[in-house]
């Protein structure tokens, strides 16, 4: 019983646990009445993460410089903040063109837990080392882990063991930072307070970790070189709308013909990068390889 009754005091510490008052009648309210109060809730997360905005911006730096060593980026979390972990790595190799390998999402309870929630998996800290051990984290990668309630042992485990390693950290939490059992490299604080449905994470908390997600990852790439302006010139074209965008980037671009951006991106080999830099310096593939390697990736940076 003790057990529960120090759980219970630290639950009581955390904002997200919090009775909202703007919320306590939504058990009587119409579907609209109650898809308004969310919203007016939702409005409120923008304002939060703006307030994180420096440390967001050293952790994509830090996302840029590991990726530029050769290491790896790795999120790590349970529950709905796992669940956004592995999102974000997933969307990256298609929208930026990354080796799947050099961002990966580890979740308490394995991938399984995507699709099906497992109850006390986040509890087991053991599993967090075992899960890092396979994967070989090494002091050359940088772990993320995401914990709304800033206290979910799995994520715990594995910040500390990545720690141990000399691995570059960064917490992302939906609270203030009190009593950390961690201290992070850096450290994202999030405090979105009571959620509309009293303890509901994947609520607020979620939409923020997503927001600051989205923000550290496509930063990185953009520090990278992985976009031309806003056009993400990287891409990987493995459906049907990614190879059409590939070619209408050359059309706008360049104001080419659908058979001429067709021609471009064979010349290139599928690249839209390489063929970006072969029609604006007029060149052959090799020489645009050249090219590019001397401007270290950045179209911006091209020289004729």
């Amino acid at each position: 019983m003790s057990d529960y009754e120090d759980l219970i005091r630290q639950l009581g510490r955390l904002s997200t646990e919090q009775v909202n008052p703007n919320s306590t009648d939504i058990d009587r309210l119409s579907a609209h009445e109650i898809v308004r109060k969310i919203n007016d809730e939702d409005k409120t997360v923008a304002t939060v993460v703006e307030q994180a905005l420096p440390s967001i911006a050293r952790a994509a730096e830090q996302f840029a410089e590991t990726l530029k060593a050769g290491g790896r980026v790795l999120y790590i979390g349970a529950g709905t903040s796992g669940r956004l972990g592995v999102l974000d790595a997933a969307e990256c190799p298609p929208t930026f063109g990354t080796d799947p390998e050099q961002i990966v999402g580890v979740i308490s309870g394995g991938y399984a837990t995507l699709v099906l929630s497992m109850e006390g998996v986040e509890d087991r800290r053991e599993n967090a080392i075992i899960d890092l051990k396979q994967l070989n984290l090494s002091s050359s990668d940088f772990l993320i882990g995401l914990a709304a309630s800033t206290r979910t042992p799995y994520t715990i485990a594995g910040l500390q063991y990545a720690q141990a390693t000399g691995c570059k950290t960064a917490f992302i939490i939906c609270n203030h930072a009190e009593d950390l059992e961690v201290s992070p490299d850096i450290l994202i604080e999030l405090p979105v307070g009571p959620e509309v449905i009293t303890g509901s994470t994947r609520m607020k908390s979620g939409t923020a970790q997503k927001m600051a997600l989205n923000m550290i990852s496509t930063t990185a790439m953009v520090l990278l070189g992985k976009t031309a302006g806003n056009l993400m010139i990287d891409l990987q074209a493995r459906s049907e709308k990614l190879a059409a965008r590939s070619r209408k980037i050359l059309m706008d671009l360049f104001g080419l013909t659908l058979g001429e951006a067709n021609d471009l991106l064979v010349q290139a080999a599928g690249s839209v990068k390489l063929a970006i830099v072969m029609q604006q310096l007029g060149c052959d593939r090799t020489t645009a390889e050249q090219k590019l390697a001397e401007a270290d990736g950045f179209i911006c940076r091209l020289k004729r």
